[in-house]
């Protein structure tokens, strides 16, 4: 990097005076770099109390020591072309493993009477929801549900927490999804109410009377830290920093203003507290994280490593531009004072950021439960007004070749998705438009309906075999 800040913003607000009274489960890169950025600035603010407690439940454990022995600190690097402004956080007073604490510990924390906020990024298969309810077919569910005391998935853990809370006789909580899902509160609330009442109706009464479960729509680039990433963060700070993340400059939290308890002033570091998330969800799922999508699946089968190496190619960039502005926007409630086409504008210059090396397989893990709101949501929309769709038709045409492994040129493609064995045997036993045929029969993705449209199917077999003959660039300049 030719032009790199190396002043680093350290903590100024006295941690000792913390108490743990947010919740994080599900911390990976992307909370540090939005939900612990967003709370360090209130902290910095505020010189409050609310200190913050971080858990993972599966993997991770390791990582997690590593944060206690660097006494919760941690390194932000914002990145913007060849700048980075570093920060240093300091909001973590404790990390929680089940497999390293043991499973008491992570329920315990939640009944603390300190606690008032529980925050998740636990993805969109971390909520066990099957049609937008509880899956109790998923194997993790059906162990929670038998020995409920010694929760494994992120729904039981909050349902036994609960439980202790309640028997403790203490209030209830915030618990705000910071998820990339339509209604992600709604969704985290159902999914926690079913389970609560397949255990006890009274616990599952007293979940829906005490506690809240906000909407809200997060937004920043995260890219997933690599060896050369840790080295240029290790070049910035003058040593390592193996608990540091980098990402992009901006930032976005609009969160549903419906708390149970005390709330934290986020507001102060920049969060909107809003009466409706919904039209700000959408925008962001479908102009971005559609756009993304598109990017991800398209790039990568023309052998493009990362969003940055798509926006080089100008019949990329122009197409994401398209997309977002001919097909996306049009099936949008716009947000009251919200510019579409600069948003879209600027959401064409973040892509373009070259220090973020977000790599397009990243982007296309987890496709099967991407998808549906991000592109057929809006699909759904132009079929019912008839109206066309070919860039969202080709992003979908180009998943369901992706799903095949193999790159234009030959290159392997790792497919990781919930649906991976049901795909892999799908290719295995067949090609073409049979091929086409058999993904679109995962009512998963596509549902009841799309698969009983013959407009829907005729349009993604003459995008899957336009993408199988002809180059992508030239396909997507036409």
């Amino acid at each position: 990097m030719s032009s790199v800040s190396h002043l680093v913003e350290s903590v100024d607000y006295d941690r000792t005076k913390l108490r743990i009274r947010l919740l994080h489960i599900g911390f990976g890169a992307f909370a540090k770099a939005h939900v612990l950025v967003f709370h360090d600035e209130m902290l910095r603010r505020t010189k409050s109390d609310w200190g913050v407690a971080v858990a993972r439940l599966n993997s991770g454990a390791d990582e997690l020591t590593g944060l206690d022995e660097a006494d919760g600190l941690f390194t932000v690097g914002e990145m913007s072309g060849d700048d980075l402004s570093l920060c240093q956080v300091g909001a973590v007073c404790a990390t929680v493993h089940p497999k390293r604490d043991g499973v008491d510990a992570l329920p315990n924390r939640i009944a603390d009477p300190d606690l008032a906020v529980i925050t998740l990024t636990i993805t969109e298969k971390g909520y066990c929801l099957k049609d937008g309810r509880l899956d109790e077919d998923n194997a993790g569910i059906r162990q929670d549900l038998a020995t409920p005391d010694a929760p494994s998935t992120a729904i039981g853990v909050l349902v036994e927490g609960l439980r202790r809370r309640q028997a403790a006789g203490l209030a209830g909580l915030t618990i705000l999804s910071c998820d990339n899902l339509p209604a992600n509160g709604e969704l985290c609330r159902r999914a926690v109410l079913d389970f609560a009442a397949r255990l006890n109706p009274d616990l599952a009464e007293w979940i829906e009377g005490n506690c809240t479960f906000p909407c809200s729509m997060v937004d920043r680039i995260t890219p997933a830290m690599t060896d050369s990433s840790f080295a240029t963060l290790e070049n910035a700070l003058g040593h390592a920093d193996r608990n540091g993340i980098l990402c992009e400059t901006f930032r976005q939290w609009v969160i549903e203003d419906r708390f149970a308890g005390p709330r934290p002033d986020w507001h102060l570091a920049g969060a909107e507290f809003v009466e409706d998330v919904a039209s700000f969800e959408d925008m962001k799922l479908r102009m971005l994280n559609g756009s993304h999508s598109f990017l991800a699946y398209l790039g990568a089968l023309a052998d493009k490593e990362t969003i940055a190496d798509c926006m080089a190619d100008p019949a990329f960039r122009q197409a994401a531009l398209n997309l977002m502005l001919n097909e996306q926007a049009p099936t949008l409630s716009v947000p009251d004072g919200v510019d579409i086409k600069a948003y879209a504008d600027a959401l064409i210059a973040r892509f373009e950021n070259t220090a973020l090396h977000h790599k397009t397989t990243q982007i296309a893990s987890d496709g099967s439960q991407k998808l549906p709101q991000r592109l057929l949501a809006p699909i759904r929309q132009h079929l019912k007004d008839n109206s066309p769709w070919p860039l969202s038709a080709l992003a979908v045409a180009a998943w369901m070749l992706y799903c095949r492994g193999v790159s234009r040129t030959g290159a392997s493609l790792p497919l990781n998705d919930p649906l991976s064995a049901r795909i892999g045997t799908i290719v295995q036993e067949t090609d073409g438009n049979s091929y086409v045929d058999r993904m679109l029969s995962l009512s998963e993705v596509f549902g009841d309906d799309l698969p009983g449209s013959a407009a829907f199917g005729s349009t993604i077999k003459s995008a899957y075999q336009r993408l199988q003959t002809s180059d992508i660039a030239s396909i997507l300049k036409a």
